[in-house]
């Protein structure tokens, strides 16, 4: 776990680059209008056949590139239809309207810290100091075994908050799921928000989150997540922009039909009722015959969908997180993810799937359907560049200008939430995952088993 030191707890993070202020529903609408009409051209490039003609007859050189050209077409013209609706769905959707101190459910907020250093002080400091009624919230904060001086900055933010943070300590390392497992046992609230030890909330944030528990087919609540530590460097700030659009359009989407797939670690909320109806079974999780050591938070979020309960997305409630600053840091955290993909996702397609509301199911079978399909598209893009390097060098050109085009297009999407100049590392990104990330993934497949962290 990463052990970088903030200067002071923030507020809102200020973002570099910022565009000029307009009136927010006027850039609002006008980006709404640039989406749509960019979606309109997309689609008629789709379907005009005739635009990517140079480039399918430049890679149909032999039988295994003819092969998988027309495929390719196929794929294209279906992501698009895939990203209208998807469009459609990102506009339909609306927050929850946050709670009040006066309808603030008691609240229980669980923090797992290893080997975090100064940083787990400053994540309960922007927890005391949230704005909740303290009569209503309770803080555990578990170290699991840390080997350094964690234990000592939880004890001591634990005395600035007399009877609001309760220290707990493992003598060894458990794991995260102990940690909050204990948590989840001693609460007395009902709600729990669960939060990692390298982040810190903005001051509405648990308001915002316990907000849509008052519609009681809510199960769990995910939070915003934004790169705490977003100007340290190009990594960062890429991942930055690549965690504004998870959360601004893919969560909110599957917000709309109550269905959200992670509601992840840096930020969730849950109904104590529901986490207790299935802790056991969480807790000693297996796949494959190895114990389930990563990926909790996904594994939970499955749990609560199984139930019939919804899983929805709250864009108001903030958390900063500190994430990868190195490449090597970076491939490790996508390992941990993807495994945890493969995992989860097969549990839901095969059983969680089924017991959705029908009205909701085929919404979730064609959405996982081309987010799965996206990883054999990957590699035949890749295979299509390798054969075009041979055939049509100029060609590869048109290609690196279409992973461009796609990449800016989707930084509209980011504009609409950031409003900042940063979106240029969105586009750096689709650059970059595509050269340097492509071996994540079946790597993940070949390794599924793996149960260690690689940052302990």
């Amino acid at each position: 776990m990463p052990t970088h030191t903030p200067a002071s707890t923030p507020q809102r993070a200020t973002l570099a680059m910022e565009l000029p202020e307009r009136p927010a529903d006027t850039l609002d609408w006008l980006l709404k209008m640039v989406i749509v009409l960019c979606l309109g051209a997309l689609f008629y490039i789709a379907i005009n056949g005739q635009i990517f003609q140079p480039i399918f007859d430049a890679a149909a050189v032999n039988d295994w590139s003819r092969a998988i050209v027309r495929p390719s077409a196929i794929w294209i013209f279906m992501g698009i239809l895939m990203l209208i609706f998807r469009t459609a769905l990102l506009f339909r959707y609306h927050q929850a309207a946050s709670a009040t101190p006066e309808t603030a459910p008691i609240l229980t907020v669980i923090i797992p810290a290893y080997n975090e250093g100064p940083m787990v002080g400053h994540t309960i400091d922007s927890i005391a100091q949230a704005d909740y009624p303290r009569d209503r919230l309770e803080i555990f904060v578990v170290d699991d075994g840390s080997k350094d001086d964690t234990w000592d900055y939880i004890v001591t933010a634990a005395n600035r908050y007399p009877g609001l943070v309760t220290p707990l300590r493992f003598p060894e390392n458990r794991g995260k799921r102990a940690a909050l497992e204990v948590g989840f046992e001693r609460a007395r609230g009902e709600v729990a928000i669960t939060i990692d030890s390298d982040s810190v909330i903005e001051p509405q944030t648990l308001l915002a989150m316990t907000g849509p528990f008052r519609d009681p087919k809510v199960g769990a609540v995910a939070g915003k997540v934004a790169a705490y530590n977003r100007h340290q460097g190009i990594i960062p700030r890429m991942l930055h922009v690549r965690f504004i659009l998870s959360f601004d359009m893919l969560r909110a989407v599957q917000s709309t039909y109550g269905t959200v797939y992670c509601c992840p670690g840096a930020l969730s909320a849950y109904r104590l009722s529901a986490v207790r109806t299935v802790l056991e079974k969480w807790r000693y999780q297996t796949f494959l015959g190895a114990p389930c050591t990563f990926g909790e938070d996904r594994a939970l979020t499955n749990l609560i969908l199984g139930q019939g309960l919804n899983t929805v997305y709250q864009r108001n409630a903030i958390v900063h997180t500190i994430v990868p600053e190195t490449y090597t840091k970076l491939a490790k955290m996508y390992l941990r993810w993807e495994r945890s993909y493969v995992r989860e996702e097969w549990k839901f397609l095969t059983q969680v799937l089924w017991q959705r509301p029908w009205r909701t199911r085929w919404i979730s079978f064609i959405d996982a359907f081309f987010t799965n399909m996206r990883f054999p598209m990957i590699y035949i893009s890749m295979g299509l560049l390798v054969t075009l390097a041979f055939s049509d060098p100029q060609a590869i050109l048109r290609v690196m200008f279409a992973i461009g085009l796609m990449a800016t297009f989707y930084m509209l999407y980011y504009l609409r939430s950031e409003k900042s100049l940063d979106f240029v590392y969105g586009i750096i990104y689709a650059y970059f995952a595509f050269f340097t990330l492509f071996w994540i993934f079946p790597y993940a497949v070949l390794t599924v088993r793996a149960r260690s962290w690689m940052t302990r």
